[in-house]
């Protein structure tokens, strides 16, 4: 499961990196309403995209979900566990788990700010510039499918949002895994903004739930397009475990 502003086999910010898993496994990369090959939709909503991946699993999948993609798929894990193998959360962007820390508590705050302040009348051009500049990060070329990605991405219902038991979680029969980047190269901005609240998260959520938790140097918020070397070295000994 994709995270915002991008679509399921994107090279860098999608799971294209993971696609050479393909001949040991069968890989199955749906784009989420709005994202992709998808359908448009008015506002992207992650209780329908769960329920959408709830039935993908079909008696038996192992589920990987990227960012607010994370939300989904621990979603779509409790509306199925029967058909669960396994969860790994990549960078998962599920605030509300960690909410008591106040590192977490401020990039909340801020990310409220941040959709609440984005001008309406953004050009496409614009508005992929900013989406990427207000982080720190270079921008890449404007085409029509990151424009509808990030259009898709400012409607829709903030995964922060999601009730999220993670008690059921913590209980769960089958193995999980929470993976970060370390964010040593990134930006400093992005890295004090983006980096350390979602780091702190990834933590508490992995305690919470009780899932194992990797870190991977060189890597910030796409470890698995990053370093694929070492995440896909991860997601094979899991699915073997």
């Amino acid at each position: 499961m994709h995270g915002s502003g991008t679509w399921a086999a994107h090279e860098l910010f999608g799971f294209g990196a993971q696609l050479p898993l393909a001949g040991e496994f069968r890989i199955v990369l749906p784009d989420r309403r709005g994202y992709g090959g998808s359908p448009d939709v008015e506002r992207s909503d992650y209780e329908q995209d769960a329920d959408d991946i709830a039935e993908l699993l079909d008696g038996g999948a192992h589920l990987v979900g990227h960012s607010s993609g994370g939300v989904v798929a621990m979603l779509a894990a409790l509306r199925n566990p029967d058909s669960v193998l396994s969860l790994t959360l990549i960078e998962p962007a599920c605030f509300q788990i960690a909410a008591d820390a106040p590192l977490v508590a401020a990039a909340l705050e801020r990310n409220r700010d941040a959709i609440a302040s984005v001008p309406p009348e953004l050009s496409d051009e614009d508005l992929v510039r900013l989406n990427y500049e207000s982080v720190g990060l270079e921008a890449p070329p404007v085409t029509t499918e990151l424009v509808r990605a990030t259009r898709t991405a400012l409607r829709e219902i903030p995964a922060w949002g999601a009730r999220i038991r993670v008690e059921l979680l913590a209980a769960a029969p089958w193995p999980m895994s929470v993976v970060t980047g370390t964010w040593d190269e990134a930006p400093r901005a992005y890295r004090e903004h983006g980096g350390e609240p979602i780091m702190e998260c990834a933590r508490v959520t992995a305690r919470r739930i009780n899932a194992d938790h990797l870190q991977v140097p060189g890597a910030s918020h796409w470890p698995h397009s990053q370093r694929p070397d070492v995440v896909n070295d991860a997601l094979r000994e899991l699915w073997c475990r």
